[in-house]
């Protein structure tokens, strides 16, 4: 097969429009007052979790309005019980029946059902801000419904930004919607340059923990199990980022979202492995300084700032202890042994179309790694192959690019499940 690197433009060309180094969207003069009416998409997800553990130490500043929890009918019952959301919303209809169930006596909400509940929810009039944190491009058309209506939008689901961060961008200006980001690498660069502006910038540098398996090579990853990928050294995620993590998959899909969300041409963003994630990632300015974000490996750290934002918020985590840690490392990522990051990164450079079939492919090769039908270096191949292949198309709005993502996994599933089905 030929290599993608000798498909792809190189990294050095910035696309038109691509480097604008202006933020995504404009920052509110006045944020919206305590307290904030919240909905959450993705309520039973590991963000989600967090994000209620803020609001359950802040109870004087959020007003949970509504949840979204795909089919976990038992966890959203409870989350519901505890936090009496007006609205809530599941993706089917036996999960609604079940959900309704488990509700406790004397509290009736309204529950939404099916991929517009998300969206619904999304675009609720009584919403201030949306935290959306529904994982891979199932989280696009509500991310992008919150930002139609002009709100102000926590952002963990990368995806939407990968996938449509052209358009998101335009929709913000249209619309007036705020976008913070709630990835810890992101949230920290946002930090560190939301203040000054991006104008005296010379760089982004995004960090990697390396995940379980730095420093392995090829022969060594062709033994890697299911319950090695998913042991994750620092954070504790869901399966699939925790899966897109080992790979440098994760790292490569937030390098796609930095140069959405910063407007940052992709030769000014850097990759760089640091195992302890104690430094969440680095803006290098002009004049040779650097401003590095540093915190626990915690994912409440980012939640509660996004939420809470301007105001910081406690999050009950212990302070770091410096001495204790004792060294900071850093070390480049190794890209041959690793290929998703240089794959994302030269989807990115090849044009709008190729990160959808890039995001694709990742979702169905990594589901069918977990489902013990390819191994572990089977998910890198999958994804050259299908980007390999693919011929620039036009995807300049959701109908467009939901129609290739379709396209892309029902044509990964069927080589690749076929493939392994035969041995």
């Amino acid at each position: 097969m030929q290599q993608y690197s000798n498909l792809s433009h190189s990294l050095q060309t910035a696309r038109p429009g691509q480097a604008s180094r202006e933020y995504i969207s404009r920052l509110p003069a006045t944020a919206a007052p305590f307290p904030r009416r919240l909905a959450i998409l993705g309520s039973t997800g590991s963000i989600g979790v967090s994000a209620l553990k803020i609001c359950a130490a802040h109870p004087d500043k959020f007003q949970v309005l509504a949840l979204a929890g795909g089919r976990n009918a038992k966890l959203l019952a409870e989350q519901a019980a505890a936090f009496r959301p007006a609205w809530l919303g599941v993706l089917d209809d036996d999960t609604a029946a079940e959900l309704i169930d488990l509700l406790p006596n004397g509290y009736a909400p309204t529950v939404l059902v099916g991929e517009s509940a998300y969206t619904s929810i999304a675009a609720l009039d009584w919403a201030d801000v949306v935290l959306s944190c529904i994982v891979g491009a199932a989280g696009l058309a509500p991310t992008l419904a919150a930002v139609r209506a002009g709100k102000i939008v926590a952002l963990a689901n990368k995806e939407s930004l990968v996938l449509a961060g052209g358009i998101i961008r335009q929709a913000c200006r249209e619309s007036g919607a705020v976008i913070l980001p709630v990835d810890s690498e992101h949230n920290a660069l946002f930090q560190a340059v939301h203040a000054d502006g991006l104008k005296p910038v010379r760089s982004l540098i995004l960090t990697a923990s390396g995940g379980p398996f730095r420093g392995w090579d090829k022969e060594r990853l062709r033994s890697v199990t299911r319950a090695q990928a998913l042991n994750h050294p620092n954070w504790s995620m869901g399966a699939k980022i925790t899966i897109d993590s080992s790979t440098l998959m994760n790292k490569g899909l937030e390098f796609i979202e930095a140069c959405h969300l910063f407007g940052m041409a992709p030769q000014d963003v850097r990759v760089i492995v640091h195992p302890q994630s104690i430094v969440h990632s680095l803006a290098e300015f002009v004049d040779g300084s650097l401003l590095a974000h540093m915190g626990p490996p915690d994912m409440r750290v980012a939640i509660a700032y996004c939420l809470g934002f301007p105001e910081r918020l406690g999050t009950g985590l212990a302070p770091l202890d410096l001495i204790a840690l004792g060294q900071l490392t850093f070390e480049a990522p190794d890209t041959q042994a690793f290929p998703c990051l240089r794959l994302a990164q030269e989807a990115f450079a090849a044009g709008p179309s190729h990160p959808v079939v890039l995001n694709a492919a990742n979702e169905v090769a990594v589901d069918l790694f977990l489902r013990g039908r390819i191994s572990y270096l089977d998910i890198p191949a999958c994804i050259e192959a299908e980007l390999s292949a693919h011929t620039s198309v036009t995807v300049d709005d959701l109908e467009s690019i939901l129609a290739l993502d379709h396209e892309v996994r029902a044509r990964t599933l069927a080589h690749w499940g076929e493939r392994t089905e035969q041995g």
